[in-house]
């Protein structure tokens, strides 16, 4: 049995990723001793430096230097090891979809299986890893008994708690969003609350079931993505009938009980794109879910078919665009619209450049696209430029530089019209 004293000493971190680094230096500077574990040595190495391998993410590179200096974390590549040392795992292992959208497990099933090979009597585990519903009892649970021969909810307690927080503001959403909370039984979810309340000091949503919480995540993110997909097919007809769709969605929200979102080039990133494929894949694949991800995955066709309307054949146009990021002032490319839009150009035989402030040379060239500074005299090549990621280094850009340019496709909506046509350029926007 966990007292609160034990609770007060050790967790394990399983994943330092982006959010599980986070969640260990937020737990390491609270008052515990966090025993982090990721496969990746570079990143182990960096963590017991001192260092935080994650970037542009406020607060954290203080936080872990601060723990490191206090001795109250640290890393390693064995996930047993971790695990034998505390009271309280945390597991933050992503789980995605390969290229045909099915449920990928490679990296959190290694982890869970040594888990349980370190696994001791009174642990409590939980899962924060945003899952398919059932997983966390009948696929993790079960594997944790089978190899470490513990009953769940007797020997081992089980608790599911899904992240809810934004890159670039992770601390900051650990602080303002209510932690949900379900538990294998009444212990597995009073422990867990407990921890919680000690760890993250956060407001606390308790529900009746491990099952509950996991299809509560989910739920948030088929919402987002059913509302994109709304406003994308408003964005749409709306260019049918020459009307602005910006402009409509400020007026329409005006209305209490109106939340309509903004539309854009498409959807990309860890969230939004995938985890709709975790209720379809069970058996949701009929309906408003499964159409919402085929809208939202077409906008970067609709893109390429607007421009192509204003300056006809793309082959061997010169196509410029502005963010390998899926979204603004983030490295990550996980489902990136820009991606969609590559293949597309492809097809149409146009030659594609890429620009990102935040990508190297060779990182771009691994996506088959040319890397192009926006300082370099070749800009004034380009014929079609594309915004798809609006980083902060895009808020002053000079369109004077683009003096071959026939159309700006603002695939966010955000650049100024007026600048751009005033130049002789052609704006178009999405539903704009």
């Amino acid at each position: 049995m966990i007292s609160n004293d034990q609770l007060l000493k050790n967790v394990a971190v399983i994943g330092l990723g982006k959010i599980g680094l986070t969640l260990a230096a937020v737990f390491a500077n609270n008052g515990f001793k966090v025993h982090g574990a990721d496969i990746n040595e570079t990143v182990v190495n960096s963590v017991n430096k001192g260092e935080s391998h994650v970037k542009n993410e406020p607060g954290l590179e203080n936080l872990v230097k601060n723990a490191h200096r206090n001795k109250t974390l640290s890393a390693t590549v064995d996930t047993s090891e971790a695990v034998k040392k505390s009271a309280v795992v945390i597991v933050i292992v992503p789980v995605l979809v390969d290229g045909q959208n099915n449920i990928d497990y490679q990296y959190i099933d290694p982890a869970v299986e040594e888990i349980a090979k370190g696994i001791k009597k009174g642990t409590l585990v939980i899962v924060e890893t945003t899952l398919p519903t059932g997983d966390t009892r009948n696929r993790f649970g079960k594997k944790i008994e089978e190899i470490s021969g513990l009953e769940m909810g007797e020997d081992f307690y089980l608790a599911y708690s899904p992240e809810r927080v934004y890159s670039n503001r992770i601390i900051q959403d650990l602080n303002n969003y209510p932690k949900v909370v379900g538990g294998l039984n009444k212990k597995s979810l009073e422990l867990a609350s407990t921890f919680y309340k000690k760890a993250l000091d956060c407001e606390l949503i308790k529900v009746s079931s491990l099952e509950t919480a996991e299809f509560s995540k989910v739920a948030e993110c088929v919402y987002r993505d059913v509302n994109i997909a709304l406003a994308n097919e408003l964005a749409k007809f709306a260019d049918e009938k020459v009307v602005n769709m910006p402009e409509v969605i400020a007026a329409s929200n005006s209305q209490p009980f109106s939340h309509l979102h903004f539309p854009g080039v498409g959807v990309g990133g860890h969230c939004i794109p995938i985890y709709p494929y975790f209720f379809i894949n069970k058996g949701l694949n009929n309906g408003i879910t499964s159409m919402a991800r085929e809208v939202n995955d077409k906008m970067s066709d609709y893109a390429v078919l607007q421009i192509e309307k204003e300056v006809g054949s793309l082959e061997n146009k010169n196509v410029l665009i502005l963010g390998l990021s899926f979204r603004e002032n983030v490295k990550e490319t996980t489902k990136s619209s820009t991606l969609l839009l590559i293949k597309h150009l492809q097809e149409k035989q146009a030659n594609i450049f890429v620009n990102d402030p935040l990508f190297t040379e060779d990182e771009i060239n691994s996506y088959d696209a040319v890397p192009l500074s926006l300082n370099d005299k070749q800009v004034s090549d380009i014929e079609v430029l594309i915004l798809q990621a609006f980083h902060e280094q895009y808020k002053f850009l000079d369109f004077n530089s683009f003096s071959n340019c026939k159309i700006v496709l603002d695939g966010r909506n955000v650049l100024n019209k007026e600048e751009i046509e005033s130049l002789g350029m052609k704006y178009k926007g999405i539903g704009n």
